[in-house]
């Protein structure tokens, strides 16, 4: 199967250009990969990373908070270009970031605040391979030490990166050499079956 990765960012309307642009050029990247993109099915820089696979010919997924694509687009004010297809959860904006992080084989993480912070917690819980594109602001900027404070062995690993398709690729190769063989915290062993680095910050 293809590998499926997860972008959680900043939903808001008012963003930097610049980083507009990293979360296209990170969407870009995940299709040229040949994976999947998951997004919350939000605007931001989900949204802008679903712009950019969708123009390469990836395929992109949206986990909604709502019951309906009605309430997706009327209750949450949430967009539908650019994906192809949508899972309704009905949980609402926070019960929806369990599905949408247990639906991605790895993660990343660009900019964000609280909600993004949150999407973090369970990946990073849950043994998730998490990638960050620094340089986004938000939570990017604290990330490395909220790990140094949690100090928790949950099998995460994390890998930091300031360019967008090198990230993706650092990602996809230590998947397939290492993480898959545990890729979240629900399997006690390191059998798992492969499907389809290092940390440092560039």
């Amino acid at each position: 199967m293809k590998l499926k990765i997860g972008v959680m960012g900043h939903a808001g309307s008012d963003l930097p250009e610049k980083e507009k642009n990293l979360a296209f050029e990170l969407g870009k990247a995940i299709a040229d990969q040949d994976c999947i993109t998951i997004t919350g099915s939000c605007p931001g820089y989900p949204f802008e990373a679903a712009r950019g696979a969708a123009g390469r010919g990836g395929l992109v997924i949206g986990i909604s908070p709502g019951l309906s694509l009605w309430e997706h687009v009327n209750k949450y004010h949430s967009p539908t270009e650019y994906h192809d297809v949508l899972i309704f959860t009905g949980s609402g904006l926070m019960g929806r970031e369990v599905v949408n992080i247990r639906s991605s084989d790895m993660v990343v993480i660009i900019g964000g605040k609280s909600g993004t912070l949150g999407e973090f917690a369970i990946a990073y819980d849950e043994g998730k391979l998490i990638g960050v594109l620094m340089g986004t602001g938000g939570i990017t900027t604290e990330i490395k030490h909220l790990v140094r404070v949690i100090r928790k062995d949950t099998g995460a690993k994390v890998l930091y990166d300031r360019d967008p398709r090198r990230l993706i690729q650092r990602l996809w190769q230590y998947y397939q050499r290492e993480h898959y063989k545990r890729p979240s915290c629900f399997l006690n062993d390191r059998s798992s079956p492969k499907t389809s680095g290092d940390s440092r910050d560039r």
